[in-house]
């Protein structure tokens, strides 16, 4: 499996956004088998496709502004999702001609992968949904059943899937009142107690963080560094990901 460290981009989220979405093009066609995309998000807010539909859109995409954080939408389900760049998003992208299928499995599977990472930091880590909890989904990852730590969603095309991760590593109380008044907006019920982080579980550094997830995934397929190449293809899709 291919390993993609970093950001594509120093100031634009959206590419960020449509660099993982042309991963996923590509895998679709069978260019490329699997890749690892590993990076620290600039400060934005990612949307999913139906929260743009809601009436409150413009507003939420607003408030977004008003904090300092850039509303993008993702290439992925599920819904608004805040970061800083204490975060971190890890995208995997594999070919699979049963793309269509498999779906709650995948969930299932990384999902306790991921939970046994934060455990391994003495985190009581669990897959499942907080009540109240931003992109609300039955495999988060969770602290104690009371916080989210880690949202996950998934987009299928023909021949391929993206899993997407977001860790909030830190800066849960910058994101709590944001989240608030974008879920608001909304008209989406949303919980600010249930925004946590790892810092506060655990202490762990989003640096030692990182590499704990890269080993989780190289243990199991392998990992190989490698370079993102062209972005032509991810620049000609950035309009789909930018909220004008």
């Amino acid at each position: 499996m291919d390993l993609l460290r970093g950001r594509v981009a120093d100031a634009d989220p959206a590419l960020e956004m449509a660099a993982s979405h042309a991963l996923l093009r590509r895998a679709s066609r069978g260019e490329i088998d699997a890749a690892l995309r590993v990076f620290r998000p600039t400060t934005m807010v990612a949307f999913g496709r139906r929260d743009t539909n809601r009436p409150g859109f413009p507003a939420a995409a607003q408030a977004c502004r008003d904090a300092g954080f850039t509303p993008v939408v993702r290439a992925s389900g599920g819904r608004a999702v805040a970061c800083t760049t204490t975060a971190l998003v890890i995208d995997h992208v594999q070919r699979d001609p049963a793309s269509l299928g498999g779906m709650d499995d995948r969930f299932e599977d990384y999902g306790a992968m991921l939970a046994g990472v934060l455990a391994d930091f003495g985190i009581d880590a669990r897959v499942g949904e907080v009540p109240g909890e931003y992109c609300p989904g039955a495999h988060s990852i969770n602290a104690r059943g009371e916080v989210k730590l880690i949202g996950t969603a998934q987009r299928m095309v023909r021949d391929a899937w993206l899993f997407s991760s977001v860790v909030i590593v830190d800066d849960a109380p910058s994101l709590q009142p944001l989240l608030a008044r974008v879920y608001d907006a909304l008209e989406v019920r949303f919980d600010p107690a249930s925004v946590g982080a790892v810092a506060t579980e655990s202490g762990v550094g989003v640096d030692v963080l990182e590499e704990a997830f890269i080993g989780a995934y190289d243990d199991r397929f392998g990992l190989t560094e490698s370079a993102y190449g062209s972005l032509d293809e991810a620049r000609s899709m950035v309009g789909d990901h930018r909220v004008d």
